[in-house]
């Protein structure tokens, strides 16, 4: 590139959303000069990470209400503007059929997050995108005639400009939060940013920690200071050296780092028997006579060393019988399986969390083309905007949504 370039747009941010506003906006203005930067060496590390290199491109089923950030309403409006059919429908004329697995996630047949990203490549080039990487972009600012980007590569100007650049989560892919400070300084406001869909830490020692490797589905539940239940998540679970990683966790962690910013006594409770409720299994255990405590627990389904650890958390012997049981002994242990409340350190932080929480609230944008309603010419799609999604091709869906809206709203 020489040190000026001139451009109708130019896209900051050469992930998913950015990717997705390139290619519409090439297929909408065929005449245009559309120029994507980005800084990385090497494009598309989010896609090619997600779903353990299959990428979950998107869910049978998006429901709005189970973003969080900006309003149903708003989220709604933009998601219903390219929705899951149309997605499915792209990919596949892209050369990417999906398959839906039992979760609902929506995968390549081919199993391949490479295979998303060449298409994504291909469709841009076809639209005649030009792209430009490592290109990072430093400086952002207005011209008398729109807009100027720069970096150590030189300067272009352009009379749009997306904003495409993610968050900070998955630090190395590049998305180290430099997008918020050009937000900014077009006059826009950020939301309190912080990790989503991130693991959570425990003592190192923590009983917990030393069933590193074991997988099994539990149920998590957030809980104020005073007790009351504020939301719960049942699925899989990692027990880690570090602590708890998995959907269910990844899915609640948003959530308790939200809430607890407002009420630090807040905490996580895990039901390790998610299908029973603590006064069932009290129930069961006083009606178990001479029968052992520890087979009727893996007659649960729990794996021996769970139940193991169950055990020597509530200080009993391994062999002890259901008649045996002290009535706080039995108790203690109900409340061990059903309610253990987690001793949580902290969470593995942006470098682990899949999507950032916060950025630009849509009610700065106007939805119908996710231009600023302050800044006429700038738009914004993807991780930027405060909007997140649980597990399941949520976040993907709304890049996908909100950069067509974008690509397809160009002037």
């Amino acid at each position: 590139m020489g040190s000026i370039e001139q451009s109708d747009v130019v896209i900051v941010g050469a992930g998913a959303a950015g990717l997705m506003a390139a290619i519409w906006a090439g297929r909408t203005h065929p005449g245009r000069s559309i120029v994507l930067l980005d800084g990385a060496k090497k494009l598309g590390a989010k896609i090619l990470v997600a779903g353990g290199g299959r990428c979950n491109v998107t869910h049978h089923q998006v429901d709005p209400s189970r973003y969080a950030g900006s309003t149903k309403s708003a989220i709604s409006r933009v998601l219903r503007q390219f929705d899951v059919p149309e997605t499915t429908q792209f990919f596949s004329d892209l050369g990417v059929d999906l398959k839906r697995e039992d979760t609902g996630k929506l995968f390549p047949t081919t199993d391949s997050s490479r295979d998303v990203l060449n298409a994504l490549l291909s469709a841009a080039k076809k639209a005649k995108v030009r792209i430009h990487n490592p290109c990072r972009v430093d400086a952002v600012g207005h011209t008398s005639s729109g807009f100027f980007v720069s970096g150590q590569w030189g300067r272009m100007e352009c009379g749009q400009l997306v904003l495409a650049t993610g968050g900070k989560s998955l630090p190395k892919s590049g998305s180290d939060g430099k997008g918020y400070d050009f937000v900014h300084s077009f006059g826009h406001k950020v939301t309190r940013t912080f990790p989503a869909l991130v693991p959570i830490t425990l003592p190192k020692h923590d009983h917990i920690c030393l069933l590193s490797g074991l997988t099994l589905q539990t149920t998590l539940r957030l809980h104020s200071n005073t007790g009351k239940r504020i939301i719960e998540f049942t699925d899989s679970t990692l027990c880690a050296h570090f602590g708890l990683s998995g959907p269910s966790v990844l899915d609640i962690s948003r959530y308790y780092l939200d809430f607890k910013s407002n009420d630090p006594g807040a905490y996580i409770s895990i039901n390790w028997l998610p299908n029973k409720a603590t006064k069932d299994l009290d129930a069961d255990l006083q009606s178990l006579g001479h029968t052992s405590v520890r087979q009727y627990l893996q007659r649960c389904l729990l794996p021996e060393r769970l139940v193991k650890m169950l055990l020597t958390y509530c200080d009993l012997e391994f062999d002890i019988l259901g008649d045996q049981l002290l009535r706080s002994e039995r108790r203690r242990l109900t409340q061990a399986t059903t309610e253990m409340r987690l001793d949580i350190t902290g969470n593995r932080g942006y470098t682990f969390a899949e999507v950032t929480a916060g950025g630009v609230p849509l009610s700065e944008l106007v939805l119908q083309r996710m231009e600023s309603r302050s800044c006429p010419g700038l738009y914004l799609c993807g991780e930027i905007c405060d909007v997140d999604g649980p597990i399941g091709g949520f976040n993907f869906q709304w890049a996908w949504a909100s950069g067509y809206v974008v690509g397809t709203s160009l002037q």
